[in-house]
């Protein structure tokens, strides 16, 4: 008995010992009433398989903090006596703009994958309407309308070649776009800066940023490499007459050459015409009259210069320097002279100013677009200058325009001898005049 009361004694010792341990263990593993304890993953942003960011937390779920609102980017407003109107339709920024030779049409072309073509008619009313070409896998940096108004070209940001575009008129009066089967081989190993259809419709043209300028047939042959020589390529173009490919560059001067084509429509050579000389840095840009009689020129000397180039390059008879005007440099820069020779625009950074072909200051647009002007363009008939340089285009009267043509006219008047010929000078003065006075009349 005394053997079997020693070991109920122990057991009953031991349970109390190992009830104590427990109570001390549980004691201090528990926190202050009132407290929760939540485990925190090591990793508290954790990516669910959406690609979406969400907070996991095991135990009680914390409240989240309000995200603080992204302030909406303020779009960029613009408004000037002169302003005809403003084109909206783009949800990218535009890169280019072109004006089909018919007068009818402007071609943007925009990072939003996007060409819209747009009715010169309607800039005068108070909706806006454009037709939208979509560029398949890729977007357009640069376009340029055919020679009879009924296809574009574009370039291709990524694809660095040409992509032709077919439009097509319905029954509507709408059009429909349909890409080429195959775009252009790739053959520039630097960025394309411009491209260009000859209005003779024998050529296009392509150049990049470095020292090429591919000549191409219409089916996307190449016909020639044209190496400027200038180090780099800062812009280059096709005359208007069909005839010319000029560049400018790194190199204080513009070159220019003929596109040579036999009786029989050919392809012979491209032969160098004549060089503009006479700035002391590097141009910038330039740009053509209508009848490529004329040439305007800007440089980073600060300088731009209006060319007589009607001349016999193969006699080797040079271009006449018209006139040399100042102006503040800001780049980039560009210059626009309108068809009819009559008016030069330059624009530096978002601003643009507007001379007459003596120098003169006629007119002046500052903080333009909400970046940096990368298009400016007079339309065929010298109404109107249109620029880019965000998501919009906008469209300004060329009243310098109507006040060249009516100071131009009135000295034609004075020399006249004959009663026909004044009696048509003096209906042209009187058009440009009821022209310019219904600008500022629907201002009033």
């Amino acid at each position: 008995m005394e053997g079997a009361a020693l070991v109920a004694v122990s057991l009953l010792l031991g349970l109390l010992v190992l009830a104590a341990l427990l109570a001390l263990v549980t004691a201090g593993g528990r926190k202050k009433e009132g407290t929760e304890e939540v485990p925190v993953p090591s990793n508290s942003e954790d990516k669910s398989a959406n690609g979406e960011v969400t907070e996991r937390l095991l135990g009680k779920k914390q409240k989240q903090q309000p995200r603080p609102r992204k302030e909406k980017a303020q779009q960029h407003t613009f408004t000037h006596l002169l302003l005809a109107a403003t084109l909206k339709a783009h949800s990218g920024n535009i890169t280019c703009l072109d004006f089909s030779s018919n007068g009818k049409y402007l071609a943007s072309c925009a990072d939003d994958r996007t060409v819209r073509i747009w009715s010169t008619k309607d800039f005068l009313e108070r909706e806006h309407k454009s037709l939208r070409a979509n560029v398949e896998l890729d977007h357009a940096t640069l376009v340029s309308f055919s020679p009879d108004s009924r296809a574009f070209i574009t370039c291709l940001a990524n694809g660095e070649t040409i992509r032709v575009f077919k439009m097509t008129k319905k029954e509507d009066g709408s059009f429909t776009f349909s890409a080429a089967s195959e775009d252009f081989p790739k053959k520039h190993k630097a960025p394309i800066i411009n491209i260009g259809i000859a209005e003779t419709g024998k050529f296009i043209m392509t150049a990049s940023s470095d020292t090429n300028i591919f000549v191409w047939d219409l089916k996307g042959e190449v016909l020639s490499n044209i190496n400027t020589n200038q180090m780099t390529n800062a812009y280059a173009a096709v005359s208007p007459c069909g005839r010319f490919v000029a560049s400018c560059g790194f190199t204080p001067d513009v070159k220019v050459w003929e596109v040579c084509f036999n009786k029989s429509g050919d392809f012979q050579e491209v032969a160098r015409a004549f060089d503009l000389k006479g700035h002391s840095a590097g141009v910038s840009s330039f740009s053509f009259s209508n009848d490529s009689r004329r040439m305007a020129t800007v440089s980073k000397d600060g300088s731009w210069k209006l060319w007589d180039t009607d001349v016999e390059y193969k006699k080797q008879q040079d271009p006449y320097l018209l006139f040399t005007g100042r102006f503040e440099m800001a780049e980039p820069c560009r210059i626009a002279l309108s068809p009819d020779a009559r008016v030069v625009a330059i624009s530096g950074g978002s601003n643009i100013t507007v001379y007459n072909t003596k120098g003169e200051k006629e007119e002046e647009f500052c903080n333009v677009h909400g970046e940096e002007i990368a298009d400016l363009a007079f339309d065929v008939n010298s109404r109107f200058l249109v620029s880019t340089g965000d998501r919009a285009i906008r469209v300004f009267h060329n009243t310098a325009g109507y006040r060249a043509v009516i100071a131009e006219m009135k000295v034609m008047l004075k020399r006249a001898t004959n009663e026909g010929m004044k009696e048509r000078l003096r209906q042209q003065i009187a058009d440009a005049q009821s022209s310019l006075d219904s600008v500022y009349d629907k201002k009033d």
